[in-house]
């Protein structure tokens, strides 16, 4: 089965996007959420996380987020260990998902998809981009969070220009009628390359 990548920085708008693809009728694996759902059911990232982050790790079982993110936030370092307990756990996660499915292509969202290599295993790309102002606004709106907070995620995620470089299909995020024209463009393309393999 072709397995398209979709990704974006931050606020671009990728969740949209991924919605929009679903309304067409394609598969949809959002890995955050699934990593977000390990963090909390699987017993080994448990046990992997409270040694990486102390006991302040898990509150009453639940994975104590803002404690993580302001770790994370001040150590680089951390984040990568955090992601190497938690992305194999989730393409094994995938890998049976995608199994169950019955469709000419899926769609997996990632986030962090060139930062952490996952683009090697899919067979297109899809970038989707939006102007740092636009993704810095919707952010503020969205998540309640502080700027600075915002540019430090960004900081530590590709450009735009970067993740174009190595995309087959790039989709500008602004206005929704002209996504969703997009969206519907792309699908059409990746139907016909999907019945030529």
């Amino acid at each position: 089965m072709i397995i398209v990548g979709l990704t974006g920085g931050i606020g671009s708008g990728k969740t949209t996007v991924a919605k929009q693809f679903s309304e067409l009728g394609v598969p949809i694996y959002i890995a955050d959420d699934e990593a977000k759902n390990l963090m909390n059911r699987s017993k080994v990232i448990k046990r992997k996380l409270i040694k990486l982050f102390g006991d302040k790790a898990y509150i009453d079982g639940e994975l104590n987020r803002p404690f993580i993110a302001n770790i994370i936030f001040n150590n680089k370092t951390y984040l990568e260990k955090m992601n190497a307990i938690v992305h194999p756990k989730v393409a094994r996660h995938f890998e049976k998902w995608m199994l169950k499915q019955d469709a000419s292509y899926v769609i997996k969202e990632v986030a962090i998809l060139f930062e952490n290599g996952g683009h090697k295993t899919c067979n297109y790309i899809i970038t989707v981009v939006a102007p740092i102002e636009t993704r810095i606004k919707r952010l503020l709106k969205r998540d309640h969070t502080s700027k600075e907070k915002i540019e430090a995620i960004m900081n530590n995620q590709w450009t735009d220009e970067e993740k174009i470089k190595h995309s087959h299909f790039v989709i500008e995020n602004i206005e929704l009628d002209k996504t969703k024209k997009q969206v519907n463009k792309i699908h059409k393309k990746l139907l016909i390359k999907t019945h030529k393999s």
